[in-house]
């Protein structure tokens, strides 16, 4: 007897771009609507290399790594593939162009047979995620509208579950897991570590440990805490860049200006490292942006660009030469604090004394 799983109707979904922070919408989504998810492989130099074939140099890393990861679904024997074209998140907060432009960039760069799911998502004209949802059910030709409707609260019901896990702390790959298998867990005991960071980076070049060159788990080995986007509330980064007398403009903006203003005018990390794809547009005037008020309040920062080049023995050097600039930092301020410490500890000392005479 064959397994109902094989029976359903497959739909690929790219490990890449929206995936990072979206798949368990996606996931509780399609699945409540009767379809078996397939997810392309974690990224690989192999996989880079597929995407680099097939688009012009100047390309981006992110577009670069989801056409490779279209043509890895596409080996597995998966012919239908989600590629949404989110153009806006809110009203005139846009999307960069390529993002905007994904499933006209696929459709013109890979020349195999396979069918498009590519619903839009674009606030500034009116189209919610209602409209985005009946689209995408619509190219899977379906209409039962309360199917519909049901399979969207399946969808919210995980990626709220995700979202509520990953600010507690449990860490992004944990939270997705345990969201799409309806676990609810909450972040282990750790210790307190002497330093922390703030990370300003879009999803798919933090939690790509690949893209990443594994940045996460090396702040961790040298005893750094790190907090990323999804440790705050979207109306706490909001906030935070109308603090700075900023505006949002880019629909990534609250995972890069919003959450490294938010720890920074809270002072609530040592440092700062932007991770962005290099020649990136928007990054480039973000990342602009909080060195500008970085540099006013005095707060470190670090900016690592990556593309497909980019090696790793590089960016542990860099690393390693920031955690210990943040280190003798803290030990200089710790130093300076010690006299008035001593003081401190005197007068309660002489305290002591008058009080036993």
């Amino acid at each position: 007897m064959s397994n109902i799983q094989d029976i359903k109707p497959k739909l690929g979904i790219p490990r890449a771009i929206s995936y990072y922070n979206n798949f368990p919408f996606y996931y509780g989504f399609f699945k409540s609507l009767g379809f078996n998810i397939v997810i392309s492989d974690k990224t690989t130099t192999k996989l880079i290399n597929d995407g680099v074939k097939l688009v012009v140099s100047d390309t981006c890393l992110p577009i670069k790594v989801f056409a490779g990861h279209i043509i890895n679904l596409l080996d597995k024997g998966c012919n239908t593939i989600f590629v949404p074209s989110i153009q806006s998140t809110g009203y005139k907060i846009n999307n960069c162009s390529k993002v905007r432009g994904l499933p006209e960039i696929i459709r013109n760069i890979i020349n195999r047979p396979f069918r498009m799911i590519e619903p839009t998502l674009d606030k500034t004209e009116g189209l919610g995620i209602k409209e985005f949802c009946f689209e995408a059910a619509r190219q899977l030709n379906i209409k039962d509208e309360e199917l519909i409707k049901s399979s969207m609260d399946a969808g919210w019901c995980m990626y709220n579950n995700f979202i509520e896990m990953a600010r507690e702390g449990v860490s992004h790959k944990e939270a997705m897991e345990n969201a799409i298998s309806g676990k609810r867990t909450k972040k282990k005991i750790e210790l307190v570590k002497p330093l922390s960071v703030v990370i300003m980076a879009h999803g798919y070049n933090l939690y790509d440990e690949r893209i990443s060159m594994n940045l996460l788990k090396k702040l961790e080995k040298m005893g750094v805490k790190a907090y990323t986007s999804l440790n705050i509330t979207r109306q706490n980064a909001i906030d935070s860049i109308h603090r700075l007398d900023e505006i949002q403009y880019w629909a990534n903006e609250l995972d890069l200006t919003g959450t490294a203003a938010y720890y920074m005018l809270n002072n609530k990390v040592d440092g700062i490292i932007a991770l962005s794809a290099f020649g990136c547009g928007p990054d480039s005037l973000m990342v602009d942006e909080i060195q500008y008020h970085a540099k006013m309040r005095n707060m470190p920062m670090l900016h690592l660009t990556i593309d497909e080049h980019t090696g790793e023995a590089g960016i542990l050097t860099r690393l390693e030469a920031f955690v210990d600039m943040l280190s003798r930092k803290k030990r200089k301020e710790f130093q300076k604090e010690q006299p008035k410490n001593k003081a401190v500890i005197s007068k309660i000392n002489e305290k002591r004394v008058l009080t036993n005479i």
